[in-house]
């Protein structure tokens, strides 16, 4: 590694209303290296690094790359200095195809017009450069999220990115994406690319990098090298205190059943059998996880058990009420909470305030309405004390929830399903996009209500998650109920079942 760093961030401070960002943070990244950027949601880590890609102006400090002060002003001035950066929600057209999104602004021209084949051909090469089995000629809305991310490191990469920087990169993907990713940083690597990845998770950082600094409340705590490093101790730089990495549960004391779901079979947008006839049930004070890759039904059976599609047919009965056909306000009346996977399509509405989204589900109700008149100071009561009790950063009740970090919007949504004491709670990728020491949080949450008597169905692609909270599993494949195991069962029977190997449960 050379003397001299690639890339220097001295003394940068971002102020927002009422926050401070970045406080005096130091950061610097070697020519070939992985450097983890380590912190909790809000702690900063995604504005330095906006501030680096020109999205930003800090109010004080300065970038030197090579040594020599720059003033990076726009993405555009990013580019033109060789920084390339992959956000956490991707900024790609769906109808158009992979080469037409990755040259979009810098298109080949043969005379007066567009060079298709030129493009393809330059991306096609990329793709093999650094293993990245990317198809040209697709449609994004034809592929998956993790060959789209794919799409996006592309497009940083035709552009000359030396310094790439990964914006929680793994927050969409599965882990057989996230494993496949990181082979792709490795062969980046090799080829003398050096990258900012950003990220909660510990075991990436122990997985990934060279180095590691940690930012908490906007300041740089320490930078340490993998070498050495432990899951216990990063997270204890990132919380300031030490954090429970383990779920701490009695056994279950299961009750009546409150979802019962009965061969449900929905269809998915394209008209295609997504479920294809599910049974199962979850009793009061029990978790019950549902694990598998991604695409094979989870979220067409979510979305049909709270109201938001419809089923073909099959039954689904809420505390004894059959909801099968009725909407998302009848699941909700019916005492079914949801968490949503997608908490900006689903959980959030961006343009309003924190409080305007707590309040979303019980506007018209008393105490927040009555004879039709909003209360505001009482949405704006209850906003403050949840946003507390939850401990989200960023913002307070007229914060717009645009304005906060994806793992803090997280928070909201979890703070007003969980505040209005649902009795069954549908818990899709409950703690996606949250660091360490709110997954904690969450998962207490989660057991406290089971062991308040809520039935509790857990859908994540987070092995870990789904083995220390559930209490029973069942496994999907391909639509179906493929087995149902024990919390005890190891992490190679439940992976041979997701990919269709293991003894299918009668419907």
């Amino acid at each position: 590694m050379a003397d001299i760093p690639l890339l220097e961030l001295k003394g940068i401070t971002k102020r927002f209303p009422g926050v401070i960002a970045n406080d005096h943070v130091d950061f610097e990244l070697v020519k070939g290296e992985v450097h983890a950027l380590l912190g909790e949601n809000g702690a900063g880590k995604s504005t330095l690094m906006n501030i680096l890609y020109g999205l930003y102006h800090p109010d004080e400090g300065e970038v030197r790359l090579d040594g020599k002060r720059v003033r990076i002003d726009s993405p555009r001035a990013a580019i033109d200095l060789g920084i390339g950066m992959v956000h956490q929600h991707f900024m790609l057209i769906p109808v158009m195809t992979v080469a037409e999104n990755i040259v979009l602004g810098v298109e080949p021209h043969s005379g007066p017009f567009l060079n298709i084949d030129a493009a393809e051909k330059r991306v096609r090469d990329l793709s093999e450069r650094f293993g990245l089995a990317v198809r040209p000629e697709a449609l994004i809305e034809s592929i998956s999220v993790g060959m789209q991310q794919r799409v996006e490191i592309l497009k940083a990469l035709y552009r000359g990115a030396e310094i790439l920087i990964l914006d929680e990169p793994t927050a969409v993907l599965t882990p057989q994406e996230a494993e496949e990713l990181f082979e792709i940083i490795r062969s980046l690597q090799a080829e003398g690319k050096s990258i900012v990845f950003i990220t909660h998770k510990l075991g990436e950082v122990l997985a990934i990098a060279d180095r590691v600094t940690v930012l908490r409340r906007g300041k740089t705590i320490e930078t340490v090298p993998r070498e050495g490093a432990t899951e216990e101790g990063l997270a204890r730089l990132m919380v300031g205190r030490e954090v429970l990495l383990r779920v701490d549960k009695t056994p279950a004391q299961p009750g009546d059943p409150l979802l019962t779901v009965e061969d449900l079979r929905v269809f998915d947008e394209r008209h295609l059998e997504a479920v294809r006839g599910v049974s199962l049930e979850v009793r009061a004070g029990e978790i019950v996880g549902i694990a598998g890759v991604d695409g094979n039904g989870q979220s067409e059976l979510v979305e049909a058990i709270t109201g938001l599609r419809r089923p073909e047919s099959g039954r689904v009965v809420a505390v004894g009420e059959d909801i099968t056909n009725e909407g998302a306000r009848d699941s909700l009346e019916a005492g079914v909470g949801h968490i949503p996977e997608d908490r900006q399509r689903r959980g959030l509405v961006l343009d309003f305030t924190l409080a305007e989204n707590i309040a979303l589900k019980d506007y018209c109700e008393e105490p927040d309405s009555k004879w039709g008149w909003l209360y505001p100071k009482r949405l704006v009561a209850r906003a403050k004390r949840l946003l507390t009790e939850f401990d989200v950063r960023g913002g307070g009740p007229q914060t717009l929830a645009a304005s906060l970090s994806g793992g803090n919007q997280q928070k909201v949504v979890v703070a007003r399903e969980v505040s209005r004491d649902p009795r069954i709670l549908v818990a899709a990728q409950p703690t996606r996009g949250l660091d360490v020491g709110a997954i904690e949080f969450v998962h207490r949450r989660l057991v406290a209500e089971r062991d308040e008597g809520r039935a509790i169905l857990l859908v994540s692609f987070e092995l870990d998650e789904i083995l220390s909270l559930s209490d029973r599993i069942l496994v999907m494949y391909e639509g179906r109920v493929v087995g149902e195991y024990s919390p005890d069962v190891s992490e190679e029977e439940l992976g041979i079942a997701m990919t269709g190997g293991g003894r299918e449960v009668a419907a």
